[in-house]
């Protein structure tokens, strides 16, 4: 029989998808077959699966750890926020519709049967499925009804960890907090916690941890250390930006839409040691950069007028007078063209706009949604580079500027550039994931003498760390007695 576990939070960013993708590297390292299981994610960073569809980007991360392909069925349900009450609703894989908060709550019982039907295949598969929750299960208001969290729990009768970020503060009001506010049978399938990012001397924490058994009667299963600079690509939430030591340093900078996808494309970028990159906010300015990069958007006609309102259109046209480099992505591409046409209302109501008018194309919004994985070749500089990527986009762009393309896939052309060379845009995701690609476009960029950065080779450094630390901090052998060494 498969054996699974749930990692549950005491609330969002308490290190779910961290341990997870710990477990399964653990486990895989020992030869056992593992997969990732998130029941519903609600996250704007997403993956193309080998299956051709779309999941959650920590669960990509956690198939990574585990030596697997990522899958739909880790994913069976993605929730794209579009608007604060609205997202779109991801199942297998595939997009099913937007639907308003109210409606999908009405929805809960059709998307559950998808999550079993997806956990059940993955249990034919594989030894050890580790499930992830999503936010917390103390959330009262969302109880009725829940796929997520115990509501996943109870259905397929599943023992549950809750790991609570002590770096946050009130970590023993959050987990005995979190475990009063469960219903009886839930508090009985929780099986210890796990108290993650702790700083000092644990001799000082020790106290509180037999304090917090005593009063919960239930085990501390390990205190995990906080991990230094671990780069791990994030779920959602935008990470901190990064200053280059470096004297010679290219600057970049990012806007942040309020829809902004996949913004895990600029983390090699983050981490390169002669850029100095920085997102871009609400009421703080692009001005100062070498390159401005357009990132993809949920929703791209209301974040173009968000950009207007911002006055960041003003700054990108300065930005090119004085010669500056931009380069779009996904919906910074569709941005850059002359107008965009949603006669469908994919986005909204149906509608069209002007674009910024920089790239003789138009984009129409269609039904149908592009997910591909893709190789090929980089065409911006004098020599051709080998790159990969993935596209995840709804619209189709057509025009004189996909003349000038920048990459060929199996003969293809694909994305385009100015005639004067200061703009480049793509629908490919993930341009930076290879040390040739990042060193040729930093090159066109303006960035001589670059260095390169092998950010598939860092990601599998910092999964095997922090396997390591996991490792040392709790007895996997209680977790997993089946497999015990």
């Amino acid at each position: 029989m498969t054996t699974t576990l749930m990692i549950q939070g005491t609330t969002s960013d308490a290190g779910k998808t961290t341990l997870v993708a710990a477990l399964c590297r653990i486990l895989a390292r020992k030869g056992i077959k593992v997969a990732p299981f998130k029941p519903q994610n609600m996250a704007l960073n997403s993956a193309v699966t080998e299956d051709s569809g779309e999941i959650g980007r920590g669960q990509a991360v956690q198939a990574q750890a585990a030596g697997i392909a990522p899958h739909t069925d880790m994913n069976p349900i993605l929730l794209k926020p579009s608007t604060d009450t609205g997202a779109q609703v991801i199942v297998h894989g595939k997009a099913l519709s937007a639907m308003e908060a109210d409606a999908y709550h009405d929805y809960k019982k059709v998307a559950m049967q998808a999550v079993l039907e997806s956990y059940r295949r993955l249990q034919t598969q594989y030894q050890v499925i580790v499930v992830e929750g999503a936010g917390s299960p103390a959330e009262i208001n969302l109880r009725e009804g829940d796929i997520a969290n115990m509501g996943f729990a109870e259905e397929v009768d599943c023992p549950v960890i809750i790991i609570a970020d002590i770096d946050k503060g009130g970590v023993f009001a959050h987990l005995v907090g979190t475990l009063e506010l469960l219903s009886a049978s839930e508090q009985k399938r929780v099986v210890g916690f796990v108290i993650n990012r702790f700083r000092g001397d644990i001799e000082l924490l020790k106290p509180g941890l037999t304090w917090l058994e005593q009063k919960t009667n239930k085990p501390v299963l390990g205190v995990i250390p906080y991990i230094q600079k671990l780069h791990l690509e994030a779920e959602d939430a935008l990470t901190a930006n990064s200053a280059a030591e470096n004297t010679q340093h290219l600057r970049i900078r990012v806007p942040v839409w309020q829809r902004i996808s996949n913004h895990t494309d600029f983390d090699p970028l983050r981490l390169h040691p002669q850029v100095d990159f920085a997102f871009v906010g609400p009421g703080q300015s692009l001005e100062g950069a070498d390159l401005i990069i357009l990132p993809g958007t949920k929703n791209t006609i209301a974040d173009l007028s968000f950009m207007r309102s911002q006055g960041w259109d003003a700054q990108l046209a300065k930005h090119l007078r004085y010669g500056g480099k931009v380069l779009g992505i996904c919906g910074g591409l569709q941005m850059l063209g002359i107008a965009l046409h949603d006669p469908h209302g994919i986005e909204g109501p149906a509608s069209s706009v002007n674009g910024l008018g920089y790239l003789d194309f138009e984009t129409t919004f269609t039904q149908h949604k592009t997910l591909l994985n893709l190789q090929g070749e980089l065409h911006i500089n004098d020599k051709p580079v080998a790159i990969s990527g993935y596209e995840i986009h709804a619209g189709l762009s057509t025009g004189p500027a996909f003349q000038r393309p920048i990459i060929y896939c199996e003969g293809q052309p694909e994305g385009c550039r100015s005639a004067d060379d200061q703009i480049i845009a793509t629908y490919w995701h993930g341009l930076f994931s290879q040390p040739s690609a990042t060193q040729a476009l930093l090159a066109w960029a303006g960035l001589t003498n670059t260095h390169a950065l092998d950010y598939n080779a860092l990601i599998e450094t910092e999964l095997t760390r922090l396997a390591d630390e996991v490792e040392q901090c709790m007895d996997i052998d209680v977790l997993f007695p089946s497999f015990a060494s």
